[in-house]
């Protein structure tokens, strides 16, 4: 669960800045902007299969940890964008929603599996409860990178549409390098909780 919120809340950032970055530091056009959300979540859906496959490869918590590898690597591409890089952007955006590929199809099936080696899934008795606080933490992370980011770029400084150079570092650090901690810091817990325990036995299915 630790896990799951630290690197839900990293999703969940970009997610609440996304308009503001788009119109202030690439000054895209208002027609871009959904252009831009579609290939997100075109990416995200195209790719789940993808990710399922590698599961058979290099296992739940492994694929995971690419995915959030790959994750960092888009915040990291997108700090590096400007005014008017919106093929780039396009590109940083394809990438993050590849990572969200692995965040749609693998948490969920680690949790079950989890569950099934508790013997929860055999007695039936909490599982709909496991599942029920899971899906509550997903909806949770929304509202804490609203409740959080928001305040903190005003106490920052920045306010829409601001075109000052330190408004926009400021909306440039807390929309990609905080996501981009706050998932290398996911894939520091999931690497020391799931793969490193297992050592070799990280790799069987």
């Amino acid at each position: 669960l630790l896990v799951f919120v630290v690197s839900g809340i990293a999703s969940a950032i970009p997610a609440t800045l996304v308009l503001f970055f788009v119109q202030d530091v690439l000054h895209a056009p208002a027609a871009q902007e959904p252009w831009f959300l579609a290939t997100y979540f075109l990416c995200a859906a195209l790719s789940m299969p993808l990710w399922l496959r590698a599961v058979k490869r290099w296992a739940l918590e492994r694929t995971w940890l690419g995915g959030m590898v790959l994750s960092v690597a888009a915040f990291v591409g997108a700090a590096l964008v400007g005014a008017g890089d919106l093929a780039a952007y396009a590109v940083v955006c394809a990438l993050r929603g590849l990572a969200l590929g692995s965040a749609l199809a693998i948490p969920a099936a680690l949790l079950a599996r989890v569950l099934g080696r508790d013997g929860t899934r055999q007695s039936g008795a909490q599982e709909g409860m496991y599942f029920g606080w899971w899906n509550f933490v997903a909806k949770l992370n929304l509202a804490l990178a609203a409740g959080v980011t928001l305040p903190a770029l005003a106490w920052l400084g920045y306010t829409p549409g601001a075109q000052s150079s330190d408004s926009l570092l400021a909306l440039t650090v807390v929309y990609c390098l905080l996501p981009c901690a706050l998932k290398a810091a996911a894939a520091a817990a999931l690497y020391v909780f799931f793969i490193r325990p297992q050592g070799d036995l990280g790799y069987a299915t």
